[in-house]
């Protein structure tokens, strides 16, 4: 009877009633992740590379290596000079040891051999001296190829076009070895490896 009476009286009176909890959710905490570079430098690893010149009787030995293939080209410049009498004071400086060299006999042969003999194949030389040497014997030889054209083609027989074309090429044929000796000695004169198109790749497979 009193748990009736109780019960009439909450349903009568809904604020005597116990009140009900709200319902809560609880989430975690949220984790910031910042952005922002972190404040710490990196270590630096520092590499120290050490530089050795090249030893000067090494540059000199391949500065006299391109005076090979240099004095058997003047030969094809006569058409130049013949034209351009002012271009000869430019190889005038040298001509003290164009003739000494032109006075031994078969110079030409003798110094060929000898370089590649005596240098290139000489492994008591460095790679440096030794690349070098090639490289100029390996210019000497592609030197020698448009005399033999000449003596076996015979332009004279082409009339005025197969003179013009024998100056032409004899002419083009001086000026690029004029420049390949120049850039040589200026290479090895400031100790660097000059590489010649071509030429250098020949040259790098015969060592």
């Amino acid at each position: 009877m009193a748990s009736l009476c109780l019960s009439l009286h909450q349903t009568l009176n809904p604020s005597a009633a116990p009140r009900a909890r709200p319902l809560t959710l609880s989430f975690p905490r949220s984790t910031t992740i910042s952005l922002r570079p972190s404040t710490k430098r990196a270590a630096t690893v520092t590499t120290r590379a050490s530089y050795t010149p090249t030893p000067a009787i090494e540059r000199v030995i391949s500065i006299a290596s391109y005076a090979l293939p240099f004095f058997n080209s003047l030969q094809y410049g006569r058409f130049l000079f013949a034209q351009y009498p002012r271009l000869g004071l430019l190889v005038e400086p040298i001509f003290p040891i164009l003739n000494l060299y032109r006075s031994v006999p078969y110079a030409s042969f003798v110094a060929f051999f000898g370089l590649y003999l005596g240098v290139v194949r000489n492994t008591s030389f460095s790679r440096y001296v030794r690349f070098n040497a090639m490289q100029a014997v390996t210019l000497d030889v592609l030197l020698a190829v448009p005399v033999l054209l000449t003596r076996i083609l015979d332009p004279g027989q082409g009339g005025g076009f197969g003179v013009k074309a024998t100056m032409w090429g004899h002419t083009g044929v001086f000026v690029f070895s004029f420049m390949c000796f120049v850039y040589g000695v200026v290479s090895c004169l400031v100790g660097k490896t000059p590489y010649i198109p071509f030429v250098a790749d020949a040259a790098g497979r015969q060592l």
